[in-house]
């Protein structure tokens, strides 16, 4: 868990969830405007980016439980986010898509979402940036496989 040293703060682990700290604070305050949590949020990019996409397909691309992701839409529904494109069934693809409020809602926290992501405001460099994203995505990547 530690650096060679025995020192905490040497450890790859514990420097990402004081990273995570820091940056899920702002988003957190951002989302908040709009009384979104961070997965909702990620929902409702998600479906702007590819609309039609099922719950399950939601829950893997926010990494959540499939069992959570249930929560997360009918919430997002009761408050005129989302809709379902066609009538739920067993074993039948539900399709889910923004409601003109749900777009709305995204592209309000759109401008404090990018200006959160920009590389000065993360402290970096827009080359560390590109680095960082790749590496944060092959770390999550080795996470998801060893499920």
């Amino acid at each position: 868990m530690t650096g060679n040293s025995g020192n905490p703060g040497e450890s790859t682990g514990w420097a990402l969830q004081q990273a995570y700290r820091a940056v899920a604070r702002e988003f957190t305050r951002i989302f908040a405007a709009q009384r979104l949590s961070p997965v909702q949020f990620g929902v409702l990019a998600h479906l702007a980016a590819v609309p039609g996409l099922t719950q399950s397909e939601l829950a893997k691309r926010v990494l959540v439980r499939p069992q959570s992701i249930g929560e997360v839409v009918v919430a997002l529904i009761e408050r005129d986010l989302l809709i379902r494109a066609s009538p739920r069934g067993r074993g039948r693809r539900t399709p889910l898509r923004l409601t003109s409020r749900g777009t709305t809602a995204l592209t309000q926290v759109a401008p404090a979402v990018r200006a959160c992501n920009r590389p000065a405001a993360l402290g970096l460099t827009t080359g560390e940036v590109v680095e960082l994203n790749f590496l944060l995505r092959r770390m999550a990547d080795a996470g998801a496989g060893s499920r």
